[in-house]
C-alpha cells in the first residue's frame, strides 16, 4: 500500500495542506455551534466532511 508523504509534494501545496489543517478545526467548531441551531441537511453534511477531514488529518492519513 503506497503511502501519502507530505514531503514528496511541492512546497506550495505541503503549504496548503499545512494551512487546511490549521483551520480545520476552528471552522468545524464554528459549524457546529451552526448545526446545533441551524439544522438543515447541508449543514449536516458540511459538518460530517468537516469531521472527516479532521480526523484524517489527526490521524495523519493526509
Amino acid at each position: 500500500m503506497a503511502r501519502f508523504y507530505r514531503h514528496r509534494l511541492p512546497p506550495w501545496a505541503r503549504h496548503c495542506i499545512i494551512v487546511v489543517e490549521k483551520v480545520t478545526l476552528p471552522i468545524m467548531i464554528f459549524q457546529l455551534i451552526r448545526t446545533l441551531f441551524f439544522p438543515t441537511t447541508l449543514d449536516v453534511f458540511l459538518l460530517g466532511i468537516l469531521v472527516g477531514l479532521f480526523v484524517a488529518f489527526y490521524l495523519e492519513w493526509i
